[in-house]
């Protein structure tokens, strides 16, 4: 299904399938299913910055109403934001936001399985009622708390497109 481009809507480019399985248990839980679209996955984090810059930031520009979440491993380099966000121009940094594992998904998983998170998609979930509930109860994990700055962003510029509760 694609997404209503009359009004905003939200792209997530995912780095590999098991970050594309983690967007779609997110979009599991979005009320406003149509201004959501989780694309193929880009076959690693250097290539989400290769098909961002060479595909989606002519498309931003020419739409206003498209939002992107890049969904990236981090590979325990925290350091990865800054590369990433420097490959954003200025006048589309308050609509991409970049978030990620701080090592990977399946790392994550594996951190999560005591919690009854054993899935990707569950994690997903979890991370959208976050989200909508404006808690951190899964944003807080270790391995996910680096996102905190831009989950932040995530709440004031997407939650209103993609939930009702706001």
């Amino acid at each position: 299904m694609s997404v209503n481009k009359y009004l905003p809507y939200v792209f997530v480019l995912p780095e590999d399938d098991a970050n594309r399985q983690l967007a779609n248990g997110f979009h599991l839980n979005v009320d406003k299913i149509r201004q959501m679209q989780v694309l193929e996955e880009a076959g690693g984090w250097s290539e989400v910055l290769n098909l961002f810059t060479s595909v989606h930031i002519t498309e931003m520009e020419r739409d206003q109403n498209r939002f992107m979440v890049l969904l990236i491993d981090f590979d325990a380099k925290p350091e990865r934001l800054d590369k990433v966000k420097g490959v954003i121009p200025n006048q589309l940094s308050e609509r991409v936001f970049v978030l990620g594992a701080l090592t990977n998904p399946e790392v994550l998983r594996q951190a999560l399985r005591q919690t009854n998170l054993g899935s990707y998609e569950k994690i997903g979930s979890a991370l959208a009622e976050d989200c909508r509930d404006k808690t951190s109860i899964t944003w807080g994990h270790d391995l996910l708390q680096h996102n905190s700055g831009e989950v932040e962003r995530l709440l004031l510029h997407v939650r209103p497109i993609l939930f009702l509760s706001v």
